[in-house]
C-alpha cells in the first residue's frame, strides 16, 4: 500500500515512509473512538469501475474487510452511492445491517425498508426529464439512460470523446430549458439529473446523527464524494481513492489499497475493543 497525504490536492503518487506512518497512526487513533461509522462509496472505491454497472462487484478483500468491521461492537458500516437503491442492493450484496444510501441521498435504507414518495408535480417533472434525456440518447451513439427514483443518469462511458461532449452539451441545454431547479451532478463519464436536491454530504451527516457516531471514516473516488469529505470534522478520516483534486486528508491509488486500509482499521478496532473489554 502506498498511501499519500492529499493536503496538496495533487494527483496520486508514491508516498514517503512518514506519510504511510501518518495514515497508520491516524487509523489507530480512529479505531479507539467510542462509536465508529465507516461510510463508503461503492464504484471506484470498493468495486472497480466497469462498463456495465450491473456487473460491478466489490473486490473480495474489500468485502472481507467490510464484514470484519460489521462484526465489531459499536461499529456501523454504510454505503453512500449515486446508484439507485435497487441497483446498490444488488451489486453490494451485503447483510441487512449495512446502512445504504442511494441516489446521492434521495433514498436511504436504515434499519427499516427504504421509503421514497414523489408528489404529483415531481412525477410530472420526472416524465418530462425522461423524454428529454431519451431524445439525447437516441441522437448519440453508445449513450444510455439509467432510471433513478427522482431522476436519471446519462452514461457516456462507451461513447467517443466527441459523442460524450455532444451528449453532455445537449442534455444540459435541453433539460435546463424544460425544468427549473433541476439538480445536475457530473461524475466519471456520467451526468446525473435529479428533481430533488441532495448530496452525499447531507446523507453522511444524517447517518452520523442516526448512528450517534463519535468519529467517521469516509472513502470515495468521485467528484460527488467531495461533498462528503467537506462535512468531516476533527477526528474524522477522509480517504480519496485514485487521482484527481480532493480535500480528503489521505489518498490511495485504487480499490485494492482502499481494501487494505479497511482491513487495517478492522484489525486496529478489534485490538482496541479487546483492550477495553
Amino acid at each position: 500500500m502506498s498511501p499519500t497525504s492529499s493536503t496538496n490536492h495533487a494527483g496520486a503518487s508514491g508516498a514517503a515512509p512518514d506519510e504511510s506512518d501518518e495514515l497508520i497512526a491516524r487509523l489507530r487513533e480512529l479505531s479507539r473512538t467510542e462509536r465508529l461509522l465507516v461510510a463508503l462509496d461503492f464504484d471506484g472505491t470498493l468495486a472497480p469501475e466497469v462498463d456495465v454497472p450491473s456487473h460491478a462487484r466489490a473486490l473480495p478483500e474489500a468485502r472481507r474487510a467490510v464484514l470484519e468491521l460489521l462484526a465489531l461492537e459499536n461499529t456501523r458500516v454504510a454505503l453512500i452511492s449515486g446508484r439507485a437503491m435497487e441497483s446498490l442492493e444488488e451489486v453490494s450484496a451485503l447483510p441487512d445491517d449495512v446502512l445504504l444510501v442511494g441516489s446521492h441521498g434521495v433514498e436511504i435504507r436504515l434499519d427499516s425498508p427504504t421509503r421514497l414518495t414523489l408528489d404529483t408535480s415531481e412525477l410530472a417533472q420526472v416524465d418530462v426529464l425522461s423524454g428529454v434525456l431519451e431524445d439525447v440518447a437516441e441522437k448519440v451513439d453508445d449513450v444510455w439512460i439509467e432510471s433513478k427514483p427522482a431522476g436519471f443518469a446519462l452514461h457516456t462511458r462507451l461513447a467517443s470523446d466527441e459523442g460524450s461532449r455532444q451528449a453532455h452539451l445537449m442534455a444540459l441545454a435541453e433539460t435546463q430549458s424544460e425544468i427549473e431547479g433541476l439538480t445536475v451532478r457530473e461524475g466519471k463519464n456520467v451526468l446525473e439529473f435529479s428533481i430533488r436536491s441532495t448530496t452525499k454530504g447531507e446523507a453522511l451527516l444524517h447517518l452520523k446523527e442516526y448512528t450517534k457516531a463519535t468519529a467517521v471514516l469516509y472513502a470515495g473516488d468521485d467528484v460527488t464524494d467531495e461533498d462528503a469529505f467537506a462535512v468531516l470534522r476533527s477526528g474524522d478520516f477522509g480517504l480519496k481513492s485514485g487521482s484527481g483534486k480532493t480535500i480528503a486528508e489521505f489518498r490511495v491509488s485504487d480499490e485494492a489499497e482502499v481494501a487494505q486500509v479497511l482491513a487495517l482499521l478492522a484489525q486496529f478496532r478489534a485490538e482496541a475493543r479487546s483492550s477495553v473489554s
